[in-house]
């Protein structure tokens, strides 16, 4: 898997253009909490993406606060750790949180019809 560094409050911005050229998922993670540890390592273990089909950001959300803040309001989604956002065409079309974490379930996500 190869994740892109989510930083900067001004990457939500790029990746709300980019997701309207492909799907985008940003994986907000705790260093300091094991379940969010366990739900990245189980979201890792699972990815079998194609490099071009999907984009994956990682935000430690812990070195990046304000990055987590901005992403609660930029998508008005409830802050949750770890959390998992689906950003299509601009819009968080799906999240997910904790052990709901899972590849299956945004392969669903990225079919639903919003």
């Amino acid at each position: 898997m190869n994740w892109i560094p989510l930083r900067s409050v001004k990457q939500i911005n790029e990746i709300i253009n980019r997701s309207n050229e492909i799907p985008c998922v940003i994986f907000k993670h705790s260093t300091r909490c094991s379940i969010s540890s366990m739900a990245k390592f189980r979201f890792e273990e699972s990815w079998d993406f194609p490099e071009n089909e999907i984009e994956a950001y990682y935000l430690d959300l812990i070195a990046f606060r304000n990055v987590s803040n901005q992403l609660a309001e930029t998508f008005s989604v409830h802050h949750e750790s770890p959390q998992l956002l689906l950003v299509k065409d601009g819009k968080c079309t799906y999240d997910a949180s904790h052990l709901d974490i899972t590849v299956n379930e945004l392969k669903e996500g990225l079919t639903a019809k919003w």
